[in-house]
């Protein structure tokens, strides 16, 4: 039998200083150019803005200075100022605030406070509190300049700038360490918090904390319920399921089937744990087709593992059960403008979408991937003879790997809602992953030489560090100005308004997707472009096409390692080097924002929205 030799993209190398002077020359270059002004007014905006946005609201609404308020007092201009960097502006969204969301923001709160907040809100008209949060948005992004301020406050703008600069030389430097692989990626991931702790945006007491984040927990936990699955033959069951009954078994239709069934589920499950579910059976299908030819075909197991990964990022938008990302937009659009979308309404308009997405991604994996392996009868026959040794039906360790499997499911999908509700406990996706990979231990299925050994930990730590690499972004107001400048840079080129504007901003968000996660991403690009439809075209089905165009575009993560969990998640398969990404990564980026651009211009136009008048 032929045993496959895993490429780990460099895990074995040592770090090439030729290519790698590349990325460190551009970061020292960037570190000792001037500081743009643009960057300047970003961080002035980042770092002083919401101090003295909220000192305007003290004196504008109680007449005092801030440290004279009461507690429910600077609860409100916090809250206020807090939806002014979400561009929400009306009365009406602003005394919908509970508990939940002060949470969500960070600003400590109780019941007794909101009532305040609530009936003190309500005692202004619309128009006057609008034109309050108005105000404070044109002194947070206007009327703030470097010469105004005192000169600790001038340090402290100097200071911000920096950091933004320093973030935006991050992403070049993350970049071109991938498209070089200069050094080991999970080395690149580490260097992420030391340039990050050197340059002063993190702390020593903050840094390890994020990288060892709830999503990092996930990514682990999910790679050890693939190395339970692999142990137990939960893969072959699936595999067989799956394929045992396919008249041709070419690798071309074992590919759209992986397709077919994927895409769907992530409208409705997690594509965390789909790829990690399905990372075992591409393992199976291509060792055993390895096993049955009697040589290796490291195209046939590339185009396996991007087969997992492009499939789990198709349909995640399409349905608001997909992704917290979508949850995002529809508050944002409720926040800003007062549309509410439903969750059948953002199906209606989106899920038509993934007729499009499917056979073009199989198409263009076909056509980038040429294996010299094709029938793969041989090995689904090997899979099923494997299977047949323990027997036709399931094993007693194949049902209890199945059934913690569907356990942890169930309570990823409940998690934030019904898991909450009876528990009172807000466990997070990664630490129930982790429990569900406790629990195989418990149940006696793997052991801990199982985890130590057939988890890829690197995979682990590069996207510890893709996390923090995305909260530097947002932090720093990094993603922030990469968005606002290429949205300067679009306007001059007829691209500020109509189908020009969505274009822009999908395109913005797609980019900024390939290195942060897509929930940050929606959450830096969706209140810049939404404010820039709602002033082009206000009143008018620009906005929740806007909202769910930003959405979608966020799920485009192809081209990167850090750009999605399954494509970290099946980069710990070892067949895969960054440069595969990029293979059909980038085809299927632009083939797929062509595609984003006819939905909206022939289906949703044609469709309209409810109320709203065309654009």
């Amino acid at each position: 039998m032929v045993e496959a030799k895993k490429k780990t993209s460099g895990y074995d190398r040592y770090i090439d200083w030729r290519l790698f002077s590349i990325p460190v020359g551009v970061l020292v270059l960037l570190l000792f150019l001037p500081l743009p002004k643009s960057m300047l007014d970003v961080g002035i905006e980042y770092a002083l803005g919401p101090r003295h946005v909220q000192d305007f609201f003290s004196e504008e609404l109680f007449n005092t200075k801030t440290t004279e308020l009461s507690q429910w007092q600077i609860q409100m201009i916090r809250m206020m100022e807090k939806s002014i960097q979400k561009s929400s502006f009306s009365r009406a969204s602003f005394v919908k605030r509970n508990e939940r969301w002060c949470e969500t923001n960070s600003i400590p709160t109780a019941k007794e406070h909101l009532e305040k907040i609530r009936a003190f809100a309500e005692q202004m008209t619309p128009e006057e509190f609008r034109s309050v949060m108005d105000r404070g948005y044109r002194l947070r992004t206007e009327e703030l300049s470097f010469e105004n301020l005192s000169e600790n406050e001038k340090k402290e703008a100097m200071r911000a700038g920096f950091h933004v600069k320093m973030a935006v030389g991050i992403v070049f430097f993350v970049v071109l360490c991938f498209v070089s692989e200069a050094m080991p990626l999970p080395m690149v991931a580490f260097s992420i918090g030391i340039i990050a702790l050197m340059s002063g945006i993190v702390t020593r007491e903050t840094v390890a904390g994020l990288y060892w984040s709830d999503a990092t927990w996930f990514i682990m936990g999910s790679l050890m319920f693939a190395t339970a699955f692999v142990k137990t033959g939960v893969d072959r069951r699936i595999a067989m399921m799956m394929f045992g009954r396919l008249k041709s078994p070419d690798i071309k239709w074992v590919s759209l089937i992986i397709i077919c069934v994927i895409a769907p589920l992530t409208m409705f499950m997690s594509d965390h744990a789909l790829a990690a579910m399905f990372l075992p059976i591409g393992i199976l299908l291509y060792t055993a087709s390895m096993s049955a030819a009697g040589r290796e075909d490291p195209e046939l197991a590339k185009m396996l593992m991007i087969t997992i990964a492009m499939a789990c990022n198709l349909g995640g938008s399409l349905a608001p059960s997909g992704a917290a990302r979508n949850i995002i937009m529809m508050n944002y659009t409720e926040d800003m403008f007062g549309i509410s979308m439903g969750f059948g309404q953002w199906c209606v308009y989106c899920v038509p979408f993934l007729v499009f997405l499917m056979p073009v991604t199989w198409i263009v994996i076909n056509w980038r991937f040429r294996p010299s392996i094709r029938n793969l009868g041989e090995a689904l026959d090997l899979a099923k003879q494997e299977s047949m040794r323990v027997g036709a039906r399931w094993t007693r360790q194949q049902k209890v790997a199945i059934t913690i499997f569907l356990i942890m499911l169930f309570c990823w999908i409940t998690e934030n809602n019904l898991l909450l509700k009876w528990t009172g406990i807000r466990f997070g996706i990664g630490v129930l992953a982790v429990m569900g990979a406790v629990a195989y231990i418990f149940a006696g299925i793997v052991n801990w030489r199982d985890y130590q050994t057939k988890v890829d930990w690197g995979v682990v730590w590069l996207y510890a560090g893709a996390i923090i690499f995305g909260r530097v972004l947002v932090e720093t107001g990094g993603a922030y100005w990469i968005a606002r400048s290429l949205l300067h840079l679009t306007i001059p080129l007829g691209l500020g308004h109509g189908l020009g504007l969505m274009l822009t901003g999908n395109a913005i968000t797609g980019l900024l997707t390939q290195l942060m996660a897509d929930g940050p991403a929606c959450a830096a690009v969706g209140p810049v472009t939404l404010a820039m439809g709602g002033i082009v075209h206000p009143g008018s089905a620009m906005i929740p096409f806007m909202a769910m165009g930003t959405a979608i575009a966020s799920s485009f993560a192809y081209c990167l390692v850090i750009g999605t969990p399954p494509n970290a998640i099946v980069y710990a398969s070892g067949y895969l080097e960054p440069k595969d990404y990029l293979r059909v990564g980038l085809i299927l980026w632009f083939t797929n924002m062509a595609g984003l651009m006819l939905l909206v211009s022939i289906y949703w136009r044609w469709l309209g929205y409810p109320g709203l008048i065309s654009f």
